[in-house]
């Protein structure tokens, strides 16, 4: 058993729980609806082993580091972190419709990764700049906050489409899937509060960072695209936080304001690694 085969069996447990929760929008069928949130589960569970079998893989090599080294390893923890946030969320408020509009982030990455070319999944020494524990603490961080971050992107769809029928309906109570969605106000109060764990966790991220470059590259800043980016990131979901707070930004707006912050952070992990050179471009590869 390798780490690679349990990763595509951990695609296919999200492939499933995606598929089920859309069937679950179509049919309103809670049984579907929970065995979603079953094969999320277990995919999770998977991708858990997963992680720990390359970890092991790695030591076995004679490298022996954590498997958050490369794109790939990356963008798989990435598609982890997604499904640990929505399973959190979703065993505090069972809104299992949540599920078709966030488990999708996940199902990409996972496939995307698993298209890669077999260099790319390879477990390679790491570099210079990447020998550090400051590598674990600012990953962990960074890509626990973006999770949130997709949640909140997720939440938001749901709440444009569920405010659109709001407004051109009236008070009439929504029929057929929409049925299925928590009310506009409790999306929009599920946006915020999935901001607020991942700004938080996004702050760590570009602190730890700051102290991970001083000791690979004796500066804590010097505005390489990765850092100006994240940056970038960080003030748009602070904008929505100040908005929120002090001028009482709700709904619509805040929604559209917590979709492009997930844009942002997509460019940010993925557009400057692929489109942009710096001292971050190791992670392309």
């Amino acid at each position: 058993m390798t780490s690679s085969l349990l990763f595509n069996s951990a695609t296919l447990s999200y492939f499933a729980a995606t598929v089920m929760f859309f069937a679950y929008l179509a049919s309103k069928n809670k049984t579907i609806g929970l065995a979603g949130t079953i094969a999320s589960l277990f995919g999770l569970l998977v991708q858990t082993v997963a992680f720990g079998l390359r970890w092991k893989e790695s030591y076995d090599l004679g490298h022996g580091h954590a498997p958050l080294s490369n794109l790939y390893e990356s963008v798989v923890f990435f598609a982890w972190t997604i499904v640990l946030i929505f399973l959190l969320i979703d065993a505090k408020y069972r809104y299992r419709a949540v599920g078709a509009f966030v488990l999708p982030f996940a199902l990409m990455g996972m496939a995307w990764a698993q298209l890669m070319g077999d260099a790319q999944k390879q477990i390679q020494p790491l570099v210079p700049a990447l020998q550090s524990d400051w590598l674990l603490y600012h990953v962990i961080t960074c890509f626990l906050g973006y999770a949130a971050f997709a949640v909140a992107c997720g939440v938001s769809i749901m709440y444009l489409i569920k405010a659109k029928h709001e407004q051109s309906s009236g008070k009439s109570p929504a029929g057929g899937v929409l049925s299925l969605f928590p009310s506009s106000k409790i999306l929009d109060d599920l946006n915020y509060k999935a901001i607020m764990i991942g700004f938080p966790l996004l702050t760590l991220g570009i602190i730890t960072g700051a102290a991970w470059a001083n000791y690979a590259w004796g500066s804590y800043w010097s505005w390489d695209p990765k850092e100006t980016w994240s940056l970038i990131v960080w003030f748009i979901y602070a904008a929505f936080l100040h908005a929120r707070i002090t001028r009482g930004w709700v709904g619509k707006r805040a929604a559209i304001l917590s979709i492009i912050g997930f844009v942002a952070t997509i460019f940010c992990y993925l557009g400057v690694n692929l489109l942009l050179s710096g001292l971050h471009s190791y992670g392309g590869g």
